[in-house]
């Protein structure tokens, strides 16, 4: 765009937030996210002087995401969790198998990326992971439309007139839609501050962690928990593999800190291992737990911290002063 701001630019601009929501959820992939918002706001600046105004300027803005997202899905692999990938593996494995591309990976995102401040309670629900990664299974189309009735709270009219197509259509593309997220996705408990409970779980769940009382992470889990660390395929699942990995090639972890942050409207830590070469500690992996029933539910690692962690706003390393 313009170095020199203009009118249109700076309306443009005040959809960022949003229009990053939509495309994280269409996407999967902050980053593809990021890609698709800058895109589409070139694309509408390019275009301004075609806009006629029949529609309201969000709407047009939301035609060209719209238009930019399936294009993109068109030449994508659908994106997926490891538990979407195959059985889940022994907790006594040696190593985790070869790092698949990024480009198949559900990934994490800021929740101040893509929420709304004055909605942030009701939209933590729809970019839990297992929701996104839920969405993923619809077609393109029938993403877009779950996405605008029931996420943005669009009418079926809206809907229609963005998709070119008539109410009928949205009606049964969201009935269909609907279905297939009942099947699919697996509900967690979002991050809630305020929650007393879940402040205390966290606190036991980081004191046990930077312990490696590997007794005490246990206690914390559901018997049925989940273990999974993207790029690699390998999860696990229940006390005794997990527990066995962490003991056994997870061991390395041990001496680790935790940093709080909030990831898909779940609670989330950033682990920083040892540092092999001196003192202090260097990234590892971005922790992004599901809770469920005042028990930890799911365990999610993700290790690209190279380019995870400038998107968290997290150091490069913790010095042992920090």
């Amino acid at each position: 765009m313009s170095d020199v701001a203009t009118p249109i630019e700076t309306q443009l601009e005040t959809f960022r937030g949003e229009l990053t929501g939509y495309c994280y959820r269409m996407l999967g992939s902050a980053f593809e996210a990021e890609d698709a918002v800058q895109e589409t706001l070139v694309r509408a600046w390019k275009s301004y002087d075609n806009f006629e105004g029949r529609a309201a300027l969000r709407s047009w803005v939301y035609r060209i995401a719209t238009n930019v997202c399936l294009t993109m899905l068109g030449s994508a692999q659908r994106r997926a969790r490891p538990m979407d990938l195959g059985p889940a593996g022994s907790g006594h494995a040696t190593h985790p198998g070869e790092p698949r591309p990024e480009e198949i990976w559900v990934g994490p995102v800021p929740d101040a990326r893509v929420l709304d401040p004055a909605q942030v309670i009701a939209d933590r629900e729809s970019i839990r992971l297992a929701f996104v990664a839920a969405l993923q299974h619809l077609p393109a189309k029938q993403r877009a439309v779950l996405i605008l009735r029931e996420v943005l709270a669009w009418s079926a009219q809206e809907v229609a007139d963005l998709l070119d197509t008539s109410v009928p259509s949205v009606n049964s593309a969201l009935q269909r839609a609907r279905a297939t997220i009942a099947a699919t996705d697996r509900s967690a408990e979002v991050h809630e501050p305020d929650d007393e409970d879940q402040r205390k779980l966290l606190a036991r769940y980081v004191q046990a962690f930077e312990a490696y009382d590997l007794s005490a992470l246990t206690a914390l889990l559901h018997e049925d928990a989940t273990l999974s660390m993207p790029p690699f395929a390998l999860w696990l699942r229940g006390h005794d593999d997990i527990t066995a990995w962490m003991a056994g090639t997870g061991r390395h972890c041990e001496g680790s800190r935790l940093v709080p942050v909030v990831a898909n409207g779940l609670p989330a830590f950033a682990q920083y291992r040892r540092d092999t070469e001196g003192p202090g500690h260097v990234p590892w992996a971005l922790i992004v737990l599901e809770i469920s029933d005042g028990r930890i539910a799911g365990i999610n690692n993700f290790l690209d911290t190279e380019r995870l962690f400038p998107v968290f706003g997290l150091p490069a390393r913790l010095d042992p002063q920090d």
